[in-house]
């Protein structure tokens, strides 16, 4: 069976040598000595000053939305995982969707101006496979109408653009660091933010308004780590470089075998170095889309519609018209991407696809 994804697993000797650490300071939570090394080693890794490492990848945004969405709309993609819409409506903001470009996929930034009301507080954007947005466009646009910017960089894990880290970017960066993610703790997350301010009130939201055990500073909820978390981290991290030519070694396959007169591809935004975390393909409309998949999965293989379905036609979003977004969403499909994926494998998928479109 080939899915979509396969999780990275570390030799086993070295988690356990992690865990030896664990037992020996019989310390599994609240902040121990492997979570503060994890934050220090992806702070030296991503070459970024402030990272709050956290249980998962949603917490972050829902974290961010409490203190920056204020209650208002927050002018988001309707291309991503339901986990960014689904916080905005949980943290009871309001979700203003915006299409997005059809080649970069992200927001389309030249539509978020009109979208905004005298009831915007927020942009929430993806960088949907780890493709950036355009960060610049949006920046000016914030300052412009004095808006926070929260983006969710869930894929964006090593990708950097204008040779800066792309959690520099918005007043706060997410990131996830679920089992299916390039680097990942199992299940986890982080926050980004530069502001020293802002970086307090993530820190204190995320351990129940409390900074250290008797300081007292407000509203939070539970977003830590725990020690057998972070000694995942510990053991994944010293593979990235291994991690990432691999991936590239799958998605230069793709770019080379696969026919693409028939089909289209993720195009990178300029200036941007990508972390192949994923590999999306976009056919010219949803019966080929679903005849080869019928065609991969009798094959026992599995790829993804991913993001599918459009999230403003979700049931508890009011329904807005997002032709684009609900296009690709109908017609996108992305491939097995993983560091195990041999040769033949690779051969395989392509033969299929290429005979099926």
């Amino acid at each position: 069976m080939i899915n979509v994804t396969k999780t990275f697993f570390p030799p086993l000797e070295e988690y356990q040598k992690q865990l030896q650490r664990i037992w020996s300071n019989e310390w599994l939570t609240n902040r121990g000595e492997l979570v503060l090394e994890l934050e220090e080693k992806l702070k030296n890794y991503l070459s970024v000053d402030h990272i709050l490492v956290t249980n998962n990848g949603t917490i972050p945004i829902q974290i961010a939305l409490k203190l920056l969405g204020n209650g208002g709309e927050i002018i988001t993609t309707p291309f991503s995982y339901v986990a960014t819409s689904a916080a905005i409506v949980w943290e009871h903001c309001t979700p203003a969707f915006v299409d997005i470009h059809p080649e970069y996929l992200t927001i389309d930034e030249t539509k978020i101006e009109s979208a905004i009301t005298d009831k915007t507080t927020a942009i929430l954007a993806t960088h949907v496979f780890g493709n950036p947005c355009h960060v610049e466009a949006i920046e000016a646009i914030a300052k412009k109408y004095q808006l926070k910017v929260i983006y969710d960089a869930a894929h964006a894990f090593g990708v950097t653009h204008n040779g800066t880290s792309i959690f520099e970017y918005g007043d706060v960066s997410t990131c996830s660091f679920h089992a299916t993610k390039l680097f990942h703790t199992g299940e986890g997350g982080a926050l980004f933010a530069k502001d020293p301010k802002l970086q307090h009130q993530l820190f204190y939201s995320h351990n129940f308004g409390h900074d250290g055990p008797l300081a007292f500073h407000g509203l939070g909820i539970n977003g830590k780590i725990s020690e057998l978390q972070a000694a995942m981290g510990l053991a994944v991290l010293p593979h990235m470089e291994t991690i990432l030519a691999e991936r590239k070694r799958v998605v230069d396959f793709y770019n080379q075998n696969l026919d693409v007169t028939k089909v289209q591809t993720l195009k990178i935004r300029e200036n941007t170095v990508w972390n192949y975390s994923y590999y999306p393909i976009v056919f010219e409309d949803e019966d080929t889309l679903l005849r080869v998949q019928k065609a991969l999965n009798e094959e026992q293989i599995f790829p993804r519609r991913y993001f599918y379905p459009s999230l403003n036609t979700i049931n508890y979003v009011e329904n807005s018209s997002m032709p684009v977004s609900e296009s690709i969403a109908a017609r996108i499909l992305c491939l097995p991407m993983y560091v195990e994926l041999n040769q033949s494998d690779l051969e395989f998928i392509v033969s299929i696809l290429n005979g099926n479109c």
